[in-house]
């Protein structure tokens, strides 16, 4: 792939971690978008303020990121039977990549019992490991 050629194609990655509670809507996301890779982090906690940071990715870590998502194979899978969203807050997955574009939803991951302990425990586990453990515990 030339230069420059993963800004024009579709390729598209959202996450994000939060939830509701004592200190208000507390969250953890980024997004990646035509080379672009968004920040924000909020936590009322002891009233901090919202943390909003953006930077410009070369193409070899983009393609680096799209490996790593082909490899995890969490096209394949399916959130039908993954935990719901519940009062410890969700977790959101969304991909384009080439022609696939995927959405998940899932409450928030403290272990890897509780993936075990899921409907689909083999499903949640890629998905656990792509987001990676620390992302879930904001």
């Amino acid at each position: 792939m030339k230069s420059g050629e993963l800004l024009k194609d579709n390729f598209y990655l959202r996450y994000y971690s939060g939830h509701s509670g004592k200190y208000g809507h507390e969250f953890l996301e980024f997004e990646y978008t035509r080379g672009r890779l968004r920040y924000a982090n909020n936590s009322n906690y002891r009233n901090d303020e919202l943390i909003r940071k953006e930077i410009w990715l070369n193409d070899l870590l983009a393609l680096e990121i799209k490996k790593l998502i082909k490899e995890s194979e969490i096209i394949k899978e399916n959130d039908v039977n993954w935990p719901k969203r519940d009062i410890n807050g969700r977790q959101e997955l969304e991909i384009r990549l080439e022609d696939e574009h995927i959405s998940f939803e899932t409450s928030k991951i403290g272990s890897l019992v509780d993936v075990q302990d899921s409907d689909d425990p083999q499903g949640l586990r890629v998905f656990y490991y792509l987001v990676g453990r620390r992302a879930t515990n904001n």
